[in-house]
């Protein structure tokens, strides 16, 4: 069988058994780990690990946040394995970036929050995956981000040309694309590429204590769930159907166990209890 598979793959590199992304549910966060060191670079097993992880974490209802990091201290991600690429062949390669998109995509269109913990260097591709997220948190000088794919004679290819334009606008992300440059995380802060820079001692703690704002009892999760889904399904339609797409989703809150309390919290002065119901 093994053959078989393999002769309908020309090009593909040979499947792998060993664990690339690691996936665990823990206090009502869903935490996943790119894990391939040192550089947790990704390969075509590495994303259908992330997009079997990604479907987990939609599908299960004790996760409220997802939360991507890199395994180590020093790395993120630095994007696509290069040796990979290299020995694959163009067409492999298509549908590699295909493949990238789609997953990328799922992330992006999970209806629960999702924070990029940038724990170390955030570049190329690894960029592209952090973006795919709706927040975007690092830990204080712990390495550079950017997308350098134009040294490579190539373009950010899993969607960093049309992400980060969304998040920074089109002249500045034009100059970060064209000329490589990689930068701080405190820099990418003023950019607006990074949401929040925290202190690297004791980061995954502030991580982890920034996420659970999102989650029951704190937050009506549901709700934050369809916030998120109304701004990235509405971002990409005519502003009439974004309206629809708000006004869908909002009724859908207006029924859920949470708006009673939290409207009923509201009237009675007292701090609401959220269920994720």
């Amino acid at each position: 069988m093994a053959t078989t598979l393999a002769a309908l793959r020309p090009g593909a590199p040979a499947p792998t058994d060993k664990v690339l992304v690691d996936y665990e549910v823990r206090d009502g966060l869903a935490i996943i780990t790119l894990n391939d060191p040192p550089a947790n670079t990704y390969t075509y097993e590495m994303l259908r690990q992330l997009d079997a992880a990604i479907l987990d974490a939609r599908m299960a209802e004790e996760a409220h946040v997802i939360i991507l990091r890199g395994h180590g201290e020093k790395f993120f991600s630095a994007g696509a394995n290069i040796s990979m690429l290299n020995s694959v062949t163009p067409r492999f390669k298509y549908y590699f970036c295909l493949h990238a998109n789609e997953t990328l995509n799922r992330l992006e269109h999970t209806p629960k929050l999702t924070i990029a913990a940038l724990n170390g260097h955030t570049v190329g591709g690894g960029l592209e995956i952090a973006m795919a997220c709706d927040i975007r948190v690092a830990a204080r000088n712990a390495g550079k981000i950017g997308l350098p794919e134009v040294n490579l004679g190539v373009l950010p290819g899993t969607g960093g040309t049309q992400r980060l334009c969304r998040l920074i606008g089109k002249s500045r992300s034009i100059e970060v694309m064209v000329t490589g440059e990689t930068f701080s995380f405190e820099k990418a802060e003023e950019m607006g590429l990074v949401n929040k820079v925290f202190d690297r001692d004791g980061f995954w703690d502030s991580v982890v204590l920034y996420a659970k704002q999102f989650c029951p009892p704190n937050k009506a999760s549901k709700a934050v769930g369809a916030i998120k889904r109304s701004v990235q399904s509405g971002l990409e339609v005519p502003f009439e159907s974004a309206l629809a797409i708000e006004r869908e989703l909002q009724q859908q809150l207006f029924q859920s166990e949470d708006a009673k309390e939290g409207i009923a919290a509201y009237v009675e002065k007292r701090m609401p209890s959220f269920k994720a119901r």
